[in-house]
């Protein structure tokens, strides 16, 4: 198992380890915490799970998943997948992780919904949260996303006329380009970090029944994101300097990994 990983070696067990055990204990902790609802005179709901202060369960439980998101983000960004790019860069690991953290994500917010749909329309008791809550997921699955895109080189380029360029010019063309991300980011964070501090220091909450403080944390977050994406594009530029030029086809966009599993199962169902 060590030979495929990446980055964590001899610590790839522990680190699964410790996933399992962390995950194991979220998991205990959230089922006492639903226990309540049956037989607490004052159970916890999802609204204290956004304010827990004076609540020591309710902040074990975030602090224990927390400790398991960031486990799980380690064990799973230790592995390449058929399709991606080799971290390379002095920060592609970082971009890794919080791209693994994306992709947990992405299930969280399936399961939520799964949960409003059934309670809804089988139970006809349709909660206050799922929809805020799956916003509030989402809008981080996009940050991170495009800082995964930014390290897996997947991000949108047109390479019409780039591949016409000599050497010399291509890597002209990337400076200016990491160049023209550097001055949008000073700009984005100069222009708005003063509103990101007020909605954070008040905790901005949404203006719903659950009220979740979707504002008072995604503006910070985005400025904070996009200055990780800014140094994930010159990390890419020091990366591939010395590379030699690519030539790029159509046959490019082609994945031939997903191509040869669509026609096993072809064959399979045959």
């Amino acid at each position: 198992m060590q030979n495929n990983s990446l980055f964590l070696g001899r610590m790839r067990a522990p680190v699964k380890t410790g996933m399992i055990v962390l995950c194991s204990i979220t998991c205990a902790l959230y089922l006492v915490l639903i226990s309540q609802q049956m037989f607490a005179a004052e159970p916890y709901g999802m609204f204290e799970m956004i304010r827990p202060a004076g609540k020591p369960l309710v902040q074990v439980m975030l602090a224990f998943f927390a400790a398991a998101l960031t486990f799980a983000s380690l064990f799973l960004s230790d592995t390449k997948g058929a399709i991606e790019t080799p971290p390379e860069g002095f920060f592609d690991l970082v971009s890794v992780v919080l791209g693994r953290l994306a992709m947990i994500m992405t299930a969280f917010i399936v399961l939520v919904m799964f949960y409003e749909v059934v309670s809804r329309y089988v139970f006809s008791r349709p909660t206050l949260w799922a929809n805020e809550l799956s916003l509030w997921l989402a809008s981080f699955v996009f940050l991170l996303a495009g800082l995964y895109a930014m390290q897996q080189r997947c991000h949108i380029r047109i390479y019409i006329i780039y591949d016409m360029m000599p050497w010399w010019m291509q890597k002209t063309s990337d400076l200016i380009s990491v160049l023209l991300i550097v001055a949008f980011t000073f700009a984005l964070v100069w222009g708005g970090y003063t509103d990101a501090e007020n909605r954070f220091m008040r905790m901005e909450t949404f203006g719903t029944a659950w009220d979740p403080p979707i504002p008072g944390i995604v503006k910070p977050a985005l400025l904070i994101i996009i200055v990780l994406v800014c140094i994930q594009a010159v990390s890419n530029l020091f990366a591939d300097w010395n590379k030699e030029p690519e030539l790029h086809t159509p046959a490019d966009e082609i994945d031939e990994v997903e191509i040869e599993k669509i026609r096993r199962t072809l064959e399979e169902k045959n």
